[in-house]
């Protein structure tokens, strides 16, 4: 899909379709964050830090999975 890179008052943005909007999960007011990736830019409604904590947090129940086990009855 092509945007328009457009100004908005003083600064420059971009307007996204209500398509994308819903695609994304977003509506006016939240975050979106853009990131580099070595195939070009990425735009998402998730933090970059997300996917590391969740690893994190994986390495965690993966250590602890039996302890999580009797905790969960």
């Amino acid at each position: 899909m092509k945007l328009k890179v457009r100004q908005v008052g003083n600064s420059t943005g971009v307007i996204f379709s209500k398509e994308i909007l819903q695609r994304l999960k977003v509506k006016a007011g939240d975050e979106v964050f853009v990131t580099e990736t070595p195939t070009g830019i990425m735009i998402s409604a998730y933090s970059p830090d997300f996917e590391e904590q969740l690893a994190v947090a994986a390495e965690g129940m993966s250590k602890y999975k039996n302890t999580l086990r009797e905790l969960a009855k």
